[in-house]
């Protein structure tokens, strides 16, 4: 068994879900190598792809939010400008990494990005590729142009409450795969908060806060920290700052000067984000998809600030719509929703019977074990294999 995985640097979850199937199909047994698509057709391009993302998402907020807001509107054929430039480089690069596929000889191959799917479904169209293939939609909606990748065989998506948008979209019901988006297994295994908290030697019995401002640390920590300290509760702040050395280094500063009630733990770039939620009462992040499923998986109340427009806004219209989280706004700062939230003990309680309701922890161990399940002995033999019970029509 031979699985391809094709992700796209543009943040950090598309490659995040790459390798929580990756590690979990291994285990299985299979046979697995992941690409970066671009750093196969032209590594300038992928440079460009990723700053890019980066740059417009941070400081062009407000034409980022347009663009995906026409695109989701109105589709590929909508556009003649940046997106069908992505369709030219896929159209140019299809004969070069159609020959990366055959040297790899996949039976299967999962996309985590739509750029990717994209460039599978014009080799598709074309011929050069027979087996298989799976999307993944990294956020709760169904990004823009995931309608326009028919050759797709299946289309994975956050939740069952997302059928409705998909089919809407254009997508046939038939294709869509409501496991949830695939985390790292380890967050489908409870860990007590008395054994999280003695791992990270902070008291189990005080209020916890997880901050967390995305992989590239965008929080404005020493903001948040001042404002928390309004609301006179002891808190234990467990603040990760990501990659941004910047930031942890000026949380560093902030704790030499702070003299409120809260105890401040720095962290940078981590690895046990699964022990820190169990340890925590609530987390204040970026509604960033992975971060997002990882914290249903815990059933941990979500406090949601700073989204990137686009597809984290779509995310906070998610989660708040079905009861999950609070949104930190000019208007709501998040000292407010903190306080809202400590006061109302029954709200957490609720907050976490819905997330156990709506959360996916399987995730990645449904989408392997379908993976695994459906690979034909023959390619030519694949027609349409039968959904899983779990993702039949609500």
């Amino acid at each position: 068994m031979r699985v391809l995985l094709l992700s796209v640097t543009a943040g950090f979850g598309h490659h995040a879900t790459a390798k929580a199937v990756s590690d979990l199909l291994k285990e299985r047994g299979a046979v697995v190598e992941t690409i970066d698509v671009y750093e196969v057709i032209n590594r300038f391009i992928k440079e460009t792809i990723d700053k890019g993302y980066l740059f417009s998402s941070k400081h062009t907020k407000e034409l980022y939010r347009l663009f995906y807001s026409l695109a989701e509107n109105h589709g590929q054929s909508y556009w003649n400008g940046a997106f069908q430039l992505i369709n030219l480089i896929n159209d140019l690069g299809a004969k070069k990494f159609a020959r990366c596929i055959d040297d790899f000889a996949p039976d299967a191959i999962v996309c985590t990005h739509i750029f990717a799917a994209q460039l599978v479904d014009e080799l598709k169209r074309r011929d050069l590729v027979s087996v298989p293939a799976y999307g993944i939609c990294t956020d709760y909606t169904l990004h823009p142009f995931w309608e326009d990748v028919p050759r797709i065989e299946y289309i994975i998506i956050a939740s069952e409450l997302l059928i409705h948008r998909c089919v809407q979209r254009g997508v046939e019901r038939s294709r869509l795969l409501p496991l949830g988006i695939p985390v790292h297994p380890k967050f489908n295994l409870p860990v007590p908060r008395e054994e999280a908290a003695a791992v990270l030697c902070i008291d189990p019995a005080r209020p916890t806060i997880l901050m967390m401002g995305g992989s590239m640390g965008y929080a404005n920590n020493r903001k948040t920290i001042e404002r928390l300290s309004l609301i006179k509760i002891p808190f234990q702040l467990l603040v990760v700052c990501g990659n941004n050395k910047k930031g942890y280094n000026q949380l560093l500063s902030q704790m030499e000067e702070y003299e409120g009630p809260c105890t401040i733990h720095p962290y940078g770039f981590v690895d046990n984000v699964d022990v820190m939620m169990s340890a925590s009462d609530c987390i204040i992040t970026k509604p960033g998809g992975l971060t997002v499923s990882e914290a249903l998986a815990r059933h941990l109340p979500m406090l949601l600030v700073d989204p990137i427009p686009g597809h984290e806004e779509r995310n906070v219209e998610f989660l708040l719509n079905n009861g999950m989280a609070l949104a930190v706004t000019k208007t709501f700062p998040v000292d407010e929703a903190v306080y809202n939230l400590f006061k109302n003990p029954g709200r957490i309680d609720q907050i976490r019977e819905v997330m156990a309701m709506t959360a996916h922890p399987d995730a990645t161990e449904q989408l392997v074990d379908f993976v695994l399940k459906n690979i034909p002995a023959d390619p030519a033999e694949l027609d349409r294999v039968p959904l899983p019970e779990e993702s039949e029509c609500q």
